[in-house]
């Protein structure tokens, strides 16, 4: 569920608008569903395929070009603001073709000479890896397809070689390398079929741990490094398609639940010429141990293999040389509950020292290791935790990152010196209050600033570091702004509870002509779950959805427990541990006696509840076991018994059911069904590859047991998201607006 929270985010709050754009010049001063979910009135201007390039002194993004219908490739420098078209739309005309390419991803060669562009994509469960890749020769002017030969739209994470004389890629779960001058093809791996999977990954791995490529090129080019997994033995769930043809057709799904076998893992190097693979000999078990990081060390022959055990509580790093395959650990980072995956090792000091990112002192820190893990020092201090790292700049000496000390709800750019030397300095200017992001230049002199908090939306702006100063605005969305506004919507207030055993940060929005003297109904928006955060001071598309449901009459709010993802230490994220679904639904239920007593102009006889995937569970938690707080919810693609859902999420946060037998049933919805006392209504996707339709109709089954009423809504081969086919979101929309207004009365009293 954690890739889940984040699609929740911006595929059921945002509503798909993110990267919309919005021509209207004027708007309507009512808020209709149909104009959210429907006419799609509402959206913001975005910033599409920038990335910086390796001089450091410019970026490149892609445009329309008005002449082809394609979009040309411009580089823009960073000081002067200079447009340059480097590559034009009418380059990407393939022979015998009047149309340029659609370009969805593009990647340089290191000499920046050929361009590598991936299109005609296909969606591989949640995202777009499927598809045909060209090259681009900049000085020859040539375009190529690559594995030309094969079968169209089946090419998955092309890549160059560092000399960009070959690119490999995987074709049916095979790798292949192809010369780019003789367009001669050489297999290099002859065993991927439906079980044996080369290059990339299960679902399982591709959804918790987000690994997608399975492949990586050696510096000198002569070898590639890869990931195999074995997925007999994986129990096989289908999914049925009952709609598309007059006979019902299984979709199998190889999905480890909890407790179950997983699929075989290891890694292996193969020469770039073909031959046969070598396997290196990582001490453990190949399906209770997990593979999920794994990288060339610069100018090396050697692969850094992170290794999780089943528990995740103990990661452990190797060291092993592809030329004699010899492996050494050189660290292991430990924690008493779970650990997770971070994507910032950076190699340092003439590849002598690396960073890694860890909580071992109660914080999420910096921390540089020596390459035979004997020399250990902490980077960054405080007790703070740095949320994501945005730039490690070794020339200048600094990593920059997000953190926010102060206040979890937002977010802001810091800097530490890589010596460790000195505290913590704040680059985002004090006076920008809300959430901050950053697309740096790999020297730190350059970012793409992104601004925003719940009036604003996303501002554009190239600034130079570290003075945090403004060369010019790419992108103010004053349209979106205007909109905002002219909807005269009531943003959201921030407030906090104590709870006791801790303070818990939430939010509000009034409905129009609140009277603080009548009571109001509330409706609750919840998540819970380890993966994230719902309180953010963040723009989040203007929240559409939940300003809507205020309109109507109420008071719309949310509030975070423990165990969220909020930058508040290790202890409180991690308290949840084996508890999941019971300490979050302790924390919700006295944070909500707490808020009924602070603000006497909420209802206690109406207060409902609603979440989406973990927010589901938390839902129906809440609903079950504090009748007397929650009157009615409705719960979206949810799971209802924790042992149904995949080995890696679920044992991260609770071990194996075998060891928790407890924390298991008393997190699980399903044990507590017989307690509804309140008003239901479930929906979920049938084709929901992700939390599965079954979890539903396992829901169903025991209310009916226990005789209990309830409402249900299901959609025919919608996957999680539950945004696939016509109408869909606006439908889905309108059945939750309905039981609101019948199930939650609106209005004050």
């Amino acid at each position: 569920m954690k890739n889940s929270f984040i699609r929740t985010l911006i595929a059921v709050l945002v509503s798909g608008f993110f990267f919309t754009v919005s021509a209207q010049e004027t708007y309507p001063s009512e808020l209709r569903l149909e104009d959210i979910y429907k006419n799609r009135l509402f959206g913001q201007k975005g910033i599409n395929s920038l990335s910086w390039m390796k001089d450091d002194k410019g970026y490149s993004t892609l445009e329309d070009n008005q002449t082809t219908g394609g979009k040309d490739l411009i580089r823009y420098d960073a000081k002067t603001g200079r447009r340059e078209v480097l590559v034009p739309a009418s380059m990407l005309i393939p022979l015998g073709k009047k149309e340029p390419l659609a370009i969805r991803e593009y990647t340089w060669s290191e000499d920046n000479e050929k361009l590598l562009i991936f299109t005609n994509t296909r969606r591989v469960w949640r995202r777009h890896t499927r598809g045909d890749y060209w090259v681009l020769d900049i000085r020859a002017g040539s375009l190529q397809q690559i594995g030309s030969h094969m079968d169209p739209a089946r090419l998955m994470f092309a890549k160059f070689s560092p000399d960009a004389t070959k690119a490999a890629y995987v074709y049916k779960n095979n790798i292949y390398a192809e010369d780019l001058e003789s367009s001669r093809i050489t297999q290099l791996t002859f065993d991927g079929d439906d079980i044996i999977v080369n290059g990339t990954f299960d679902w399982a791995y591709e959804e918790e741990f987000g690994c997608r490529d399975g492949f990586r090129w050696s510096p000198d080019g002569k070898t590639i490094a890869f990931w195999h997994s074995n997925t007999e033995g994986t129990g096989t769930f289908y999914m049925i398609n009952n709609i598309d043809s007059i006979y019902s057709v299984p979709i199998p799904l190889p999905y480890p639940k909890v407790g179950t076998t997983n699929s075989a893992v290891k890694v292996g190097v193969v020469s770039a010429e073909g031959g046969e693979s070598r396997w290196f000999d990582i001490h453990g078990d190949t399906r209770n141990d997990y593979l999920p990081r794994m990288d060339f060390i610069p100018n090396s022959n050697e692969v850094m293999i992170q290794q999780l055990n089943r528990l995740q509580n103990t990661n452990t790093i190797w060291t092993a040389d592809v030329t004699t395959m010899e492996i050494r650990k050189i660290h292991v980072d430990k924690d008493e509950a779970f650990l997770d995956i971070h994507d910032n090792i950076m190699w340092l000091d003439d590849d002598r020292y690396f960073t890694w990112t860890s909580e071992k002192d109660g914080w999420m820190h910096l921390y540089k290791i020596s390459r035979d893990g004997k020399d250990e020092q902490l980077i960054t201090k405080g007790e703070f935790d740095i949320v994501r790292i945005s730039c490690i700049d070794p020339r200048g000496g600094y990593v920059y990152y997000i953190a926010s000390p102060d206040n979890p709800t937002e977010r802001y750019l810091f800097r530490s010196r890589l010596d460790g030397k000195g505290q913590a300095e704040r680059v985002t200017p004090v006076d920008m209050t809300g959430q901050h992001a950053y697309q740096m230049s790999a020297n730190a002199s350059w970012a793409i600033h992104t601004f925003q908090n719940v009036t604003t939306p996303n501002r554009y702006q190239l600034v130079s570091l570290p003075g945090h100063k403004t060369v010019r605005v790419l992108e103010d969305n004053a349209g979106a702004k205007a909109w905002f506004e002219a909807l005269k919507l009531n943003p959201k207030e921030f407030f906090r509870v104590d709870i006791g055993s801790a303070g818990l940060d939430g939010w509000m929005i009034k409905p129009p002509g609140f009277d603080a003297s009548k009571k109001y109904p509330v409706i609750i928006y919840i998540y819970g779950e380890p993966a994230g955060a719902t309180v953010q001071n963040n723009w989040g598309g203007g929240d559409l959805w939940h300003q809507y449901l205020a309109r109507h009459g109420y008071i719309v709010m949310s509030l975070d427990p423990r165990g969220t993802k909020s930058p508040r230490g290790r202890e409180w994220r991690k308290v949840i541990y084996g508890k999941i679904g019971i300490v979050a639904g302790n924390d919700h239920a006295a944070g909500m006696r707490e808020v009924l007593k602070k603000y006497p102009f909420m209802d206690a006889e109406r207060v409902g509840i609603w979440g989406w995937s973990g927010g589901g569970q938390m839902t129906l938690n809440c609903l079950f076991r504090y009748p007397e707080i929650y009157k009615a919810g409705i719960a979206v693609a949810f799971v209802s018994n924790q042992r149904l859902y995949n080995t890696i999420y679920q044992e991260r946060y609770m071990g194996l059911p075998s060891e928790n037998e407890y924390g298991f049933r008393e997190g699980s919805p399903i044990s507590h069904a017989h307690k509804l006392e309140g008003d239901l209504l479930i929906m979920h996707g049938t084709a929901d590859d992700n939390v599965h339709y079954q979890s539903f109709e396992m829901l169903v089954d025991e209310l009916v047991r226990h005789n209990k009423m309830f409402r249900m809504m299901s959609y025919p081969m919608r996957s999680h998201g539950i945004r696939e086919r016509e109408n869909t979101s606006y439908h889905l929309r309108q059945v939750m607006e309905r039981f609101w207004l019948e199930r939650l009365p609106a209005g004050p009293r």
